[in-house]
């Protein structure tokens, strides 16, 4: 492959390792069964031969579960479907879990023998794309415009890199408020709609049960940048400036500090908890009435009705600060290797960002980028309606390939705060120097 220079040192050490375990991505071309009636006529012969010759056969890789609703219906009813109105293309699906299609990938690149397509987490198209095996779309595909043009801005953005995309938006995610709303009533408080009652909500709610137990009036699982962003962008900061070369001036803005050292005082106050070792799991927590606020995804509603079916909680948007109500926005791309047959891999991904796939998988759980198909009674109609809005101005986390490394620099940088053992100020000024210094490789 010609890009093959670029691949990142981990490739050749995983290549050496894990190489004699993995197969080519490539899946042969069906051969034709043999005859039990003796030989055919010419012309048939002559045609099969043609339309063998012409049959495209696609590998798309996935990390959807094997056994999930998702996969099912990709298999049964998306599939399918393609390929009756696409004669000539097939679709070699193939699901992997979540981590080991990262290394997967990385792996086959140095072999050259990755698929045409990916259903990738955004999280992964700065690192991929920074190899050079990811296509560029709006550079190779004329119609790239019309087609991106129906899906929403906001889940686009997690695949653009230096002005060009490199995937197109598939499922999109955010996190909003769950609230106890028995705990709320109980303490005559309005659900909170801004920063101010936000504060004042978690700490009233926080102390002792009537059994004697702790608490707390928020949880939160960890200290990454997915935990953190909603609250500091809601409070009017930012991790890096707009073309995302520099943090100086902007992860160590008075917003940014202000923000961490709020939640700081909190976890001080005995109000926020959920990252340390022995804290009770999220969810847990929250169906025993031992967290009354969570900020969560759409994954939680259906942790809950498994869980905890008669618990009684309420959903509402990230509360408002400075710089408005702007949680963190997940989800997948679906992307084009630069060795794929582009024509038939992009027929693909459209169809698959389709209005009637989009809806289809919306059946399942997962929610659309598609405008048109957020529009459907299927979408309105779904647990994660509540999410919709809160996805429209949901901000994607920095698309850089030196991510991964800045965010285990910031969790670091804010447990030393949480820990007393720097202020907020000068854990973001030197996490500014550091992220420069990533942000400049």
């Amino acid at each position: 492959m010609k890009n093959n220079k670029k691949i990142l040192a981990i490739v050749l050490t995983a290549a050496l390792s894990l190489g004699a375990l993995t197969g080519c991505g490539k899946s042969p071309v069906n051969s034709e069964s043999s005859s039990q009636d003796g030989p055919q006529n010419s012309t048939e012969s002559s045609e099969s031969a043609t339309q063998k010759q012409d049959e495209v056969t696609i590998n798309f890789w996935h990390h959807y579960s094997a056994q999930s609703a998702e996969n099912e219906t990709l298999m049964n009813v998306l599939i399918p479907e393609f390929e009756k109105e696409n004669p000539g293309i097939k679709v070699n699906a193939v699901s992997h879990e979540w981590a080991d299609l990262h290394d997967k990938i990385l792996i086959n690149a140095k072999a050259d023998t990755l698929p045409d397509v990916a259903r990738l987490d955004s999280a992964w198209i700065p690192e991929f794309q920074k190899m050079g095996i990811l296509l560029p779309l709006d550079e190779e595909m004329a119609d790239f415009d019309a087609v991106s043009g129906g899906l929403l801005d906001s889940a686009m953005s997690t695949a653009q890199i230096g002005g060009h995309f490199y995937g197109l938006a598939l499922n999109t995610n955010t996190k909003i408020l769950f609230y106890n709303q028995k705990a709320l009533e109980d303490a005559g408080l309005p659900v909170p709609a801004d920063m101010d009652e936000f504060v004042d909500t978690v700490k009233k709610l926080s102390g002792n049960n009537e059994n004697g137990q702790q608490v707390w009036g928020y949880n939160e699982p960890a200290l990454a940048g997915w935990n953190l962003c909603p609250f500091i962008w809601s409070c009017g900061g930012e991790l890096t400036d707009p073309g995302q070369t520099k943090a100086s001036g902007y992860i160590n803005s008075p917003e940014t500090v202000g923000a961490i050292q709020m939640l700081a005082d909190l976890y001080a106050q005995g109000a926020i908890t959920g990252w340390n070792s022995g804290d009770i799991p999220m969810t847990d927590g929250f169906g025993t009435g031992r967290y009354m606020l969570l900020l969560e995804g759409p994954w939680k509603i259906a942790e809950m009705q498994g869980a905890y079916p008669d618990f009684a909680y309420g959903t509402a948007p990230m509360p408002t600060g400075k710089g408005g109500s702007v949680s963190v926005l997940g989800g997948e791309d679906i992307s084009m290797f630069q060795s794929a047959n582009k024509e038939a891999a992009w027929k693909f991904m459209q169809f698959m960002t389709s209005p009637y796939a989009q809806e289809e998988m919306a059946k399942c759980g997962q929610i659309p980028v598609n405008e048109e198909a957020l529009e459907s009674d299927t979408v309105k109609e779904a647990d994660f309606a509540p999410f919709i809005d809160a996805i429209k101005t949901a901000k994607s986390r920095p698309t850089v390939a030196s991510w991964s490394e800045i965010d285990s620099e910031l969790a670091t940088a804010v447990t030393a705060v949480m820990n007393g053992d720097k202020t907020a100020r000068e854990a973001m000024d030197e996490l500014a120097v550091k992220m420069d210094a990533l942000l400049a490789e």
